[in-house]
């Protein structure tokens, strides 16, 4: 048997959430973030309500919802029409978190029994996409829509989403319309087919096999038609670039304004996935991945263009749960057909749906009024600076910082505080100690930020992150990571001020591609 529905207890770690009236009311003039730079964080206050109503629940569209919700890959589409230098389908670590591999491949049919299995488990659970583990629309999108079809009658209520390089994206555009789909995301790492000849060896369209120039030119073209085709009818489209050092890091800004201009809601631009062990043509040929600065110079330097999303974690295409965890394990085929005839039933998530759009009612407000609070106290003159969080979810500071898979990484500043990326690190503590040499590794994941935020730490790694000049952070312990960041910036800029702390501008930070999946037993 598998466990009882999740408690909302156990995602956050404290009771229930918190009712709207413990949130302090934002002033008049506060409504939140109003620009383009605020990328996925975007609220309520930032879109067509229309538009609000489709991301407010899908974890990889909103910033905020991937706080409180999960998605499920299911692995039906395993043919692909094209090669990436950067891609080995082959390869699969049942502890690796990385686009394109699965543990196991399923028919339309095997698909839907798991979907409503993993629904009955998973209260959080509002999204289902096909991501592979080729792409979705190869083969004609058989499988995929097969499954959509099914899963529009037995479960309506889960949001259907699917990924694709965009080859045979034109031909598809009326059944991806006809099914609902309103999320899909498109693959697109270039605009120059110049660029694109170094990453795409080959495509095989129209029953040919393409390579070259030839090949990067009928992708581009196909890519660009089927994203203007898409936004035509209101369908919304995130754009996943790969940065890739030395071949198209400058040209993103290119791929930005081009889908920008073509209506993309999100560009999503991540890094390099490298490892020669998984046998791609740049891993084996020593083509690195950028750092955490370059990846953020180029992030940054798109602000103003197409929103950004910055929450991606390369997921797996046989992914189960919130974003950074993988509950896969729990779910394979054969522990599916051993449960029998599964009753559908969506009590569960909407009564968890109700108790979150709760806790966001009062979050904005609380989140807008302590962003005019540091802006009315410390003005401009303060540099932003880059915090680390241990969290579990639910936008708290909830995780120990020894039992850390992960850390968010927040920018705050006058501006305000917003989500710019996470950093992948071993677990430092396991069986009630310490390892030095994965404390190494977790400084230097983090090594660009002023603070690491958590629920509580020992004093040997509290010290070792002060001497790196690090200041770890455990008084917000299960507070909300927004309203505490600022709190925190508002007495660094006062003490920056004083001469009593100095500034950490110009550091850099390791990226370890690929978050590490939390399996759960």
């Amino acid at each position: 048997m598998m466990s009882n529905v999740i408690s909302l207890d156990s995602i956050f770690g404290l009771g229930e959430l918190a009712p709207p009236a413990a949130m302090p009311a934002a002033p008049e003039a506060a409504s939140g973030c109003s620009s383009s730079s605020c990328g996925s964080s975007d609220g309520p206050a930032d879109m067509d309500p229309a538009v609000w109503e489709k991301v407010k629940n899908h974890p990889c569209y909103s910033e905020e919802a991937h706080h409180y919700f999960a998605r499920m890959h299911v692995a039906v589409a395993p043919a692909c029409n094209i090669q990436c230098n950067y891609c080995n389908r082959k390869y699969d670590c049942s502890n690796e978190s990385r686009p394109g591999v699965v543990s196991e491949k399923l028919t339309p049919d095997q698909a839907i029994k798991k979907i409503l299995a993993v629904a009955q488990e998973i209260p959080q659970l509002s999204v289902i996409g096909i991501a592979g583990p080729g792409d979705s629309l190869a083969a004609n999108g058989r499988n995929t829509f097969a499954t959509f079809e099914m899963l529009q009658k037995k479960a309506p209520d889960l949001k259907l989403c699917l990924s694709t390089n965009g080859l045979a994206l034109p031909d598809h555009v009326d059944t991806i319309a006809q099914y609902n789909i309103d999320h899909v995301t498109i693959t697109i790492n270039m605009v120059d087919p110049e660029v694109g000849a170094q990453i795409y060896p080959w495509i095989f369209y129209k029953h040919k096999r393409w390579t070259g120039l030839d090949a990067a030119k009928i992708l581009h073209e196909q890519q660009m038609l089927g994203l203007e085709m898409l936004t035509s009818r209101g369908i919304l489209v995130k754009v996943n670039s790969v940065m890739i050092p030395g071949v198209n890091d400058d040209h993103l800004l290119e791929v930005n304004k081009a889908v920008k201009s073509r209506g993309a809601f999100l560009h999503n631009i991540m890094p390099l996935i490298s490892d020669p062990a998984h046998g791609t043509y740049f891993g084996l040929n020593g083509q690195r991945g950028p750092t955490a600065q370059e990846l953020k110079v180029v992030q940054d330097a798109c602000e103003g263009g197409a929103k950004l999303m910055r929450h991606c974690r390369q997921c797996r295409a046989d992914a189960v749960g919130l974003l950074g965890e993988d509950r896969g394990e729990e779910f394979t085929a054969e522990k599916i057909e051993a449960m029998g005839a599964i009753d559908y039933d969506d009590e569960a998530r909407r009564s968890y749906r109700e108790h979150v759009e709760a806790e966001r009612a009062g979050r904005h407000a609380s989140k807008a009024a302590a962003q005019a609070d540091v802006r009315d106290s410390v003005g401009t003159a303060v540099d932003p600076i880059l915090i680390a969080v241990a969290t579990k979810g639910g936008e708290r500071i909830n995780e120990h910082f020894g039992h850390a898979k992960e850390f968010q990484i927040y920018e705050v500043g006058p501006n305000g505080a917003k989500f710019v990326g996470h950093r992948r690190v071993d677990q430092y503590c396991e069986g009630g100690s310490g390892d030095v040499d994965t404390l190494d590794g977790v400084l230097a994941a983090i090594n660009d930020c002023t603070a690491v935020f958590v629920a509580k730490i020992g004093g040997c790694p509290s010290k070792s992150l002060a001497d790196a000049g690090i200041e770890p952070v455990d008084r917000f312990a299960f507070d909300y990571i927004e309203e505490s960041a600022l709190a925190y910036f508002k007495d660094y800029a006062e003490r920056l001020g004083q001469g009593a702390v100095q500034s950490r501008a110009g550091q850099d930070a390791v990226i370890r591609t690929g978050a590490l999946t939390a399996r759960r037993a």
